[in-house]
């Protein structure tokens, strides 16, 4: 859950789309042998490139989650998975919203974690 992480990671993304685009070897500039990826990757650089994007965004996406669950109803916060520890089920979730209904909209401050 680090953001720089996923700053830094989203950077080397573009740099390395660049890379195969552009077909510039890094490897022999490092004193390194080219690996079979790389030669795989010249030869399908739109595979390649479609790789690189989704793969970093997983795992961008997975460094930012907070794991927040949060339900809002008529500008009121009736549940937060931060606060409960939880996701409500579904038959959970509909009885909260239903009892909001029924009392105008109107959250209670005892609702806006779940039950206790």
């Amino acid at each position: 859950h680090c953001p720089t992480c996923a700053s830094v990671l989203s950077v080397l993304k573009v740099m390395l789309i660049v890379l195969v685009v552009s077909g510039r070897n890094p490897f022999p500039l490092l004193g390194l042998d080219t690996p079979n990826a790389w030669n795989w990757s010249q030869n399908n650089k739109i595979y390649a490139c479609l790789m690189i994007f989704f793969l970093t965004n997983m795992i961008e996406n997975q460094c930012l989650s907070t794991g927040a669950f949060e339900v809002v109803f008529n500008d009121v916060p009736i549940w937060s998975k931060l606060q409960s520890g939880r996701v409500p089920s579904l038959p959970e979730l509909a009885q909260i919203l239903d009892n909001h209904l029924a009392m105008g909209g109107q959250a209670s401050p005892s609702n806006t974690h779940g039950p206790q």
